[in-house]
């Protein structure tokens, strides 16, 4: 069974209490995003709105699951290898979102269009 290292013992503490805060705040910042997409035109699409806060969700869900494991690191290894599974994870999700409302964006911008021709 792998001990802790007392060294980090108190650095995973302290990153506990600043990831948990980080994540209240992550919380209000998409609450008010949330709020603030529904007056803009460009997220009047329910689509568009749908997909930005999938996009949202998954990414507090991830630095939150991020957040706990480097919590329960035992050494500075295990958490250069957390943070560097969740780097490529990240870059990865990043990607992937890109490219998923590239296409959305595509799709409403081509149904405004046709209803502008109409």
């Amino acid at each position: 069974m792998a001990t802790t290292d007392p060294s980090f013992q108190g650095m995973s503490e302290m990153m506990q209490q600043s990831f948990e805060q980080t994540r209240k705040t992550m919380e209000s910042c998409m609450d008010v995003f949330q709020k603030n997409m529904t007056a803009s035109p460009w997220f009047a699409s329910s689509d568009m709105n749908k997909k930005m806060q999938s996009y949202m969700e998954r990414n507090i869900a991830a630095a939150s699951d991020f957040a706990k494991k480097l919590t329960q690191a035992k050494d500075f290894s295990e958490f250069w290898n957390l943070q560097s599974e969740f780097t490529a994870a990240q870059w990865n999700a990043l990607n992937e979102q890109i490219k998923d409302f590239g296409e959305t964006v595509s799709k409403a911008t081509t149904g405004s269009l046709k209803n502008l021709s109409s």
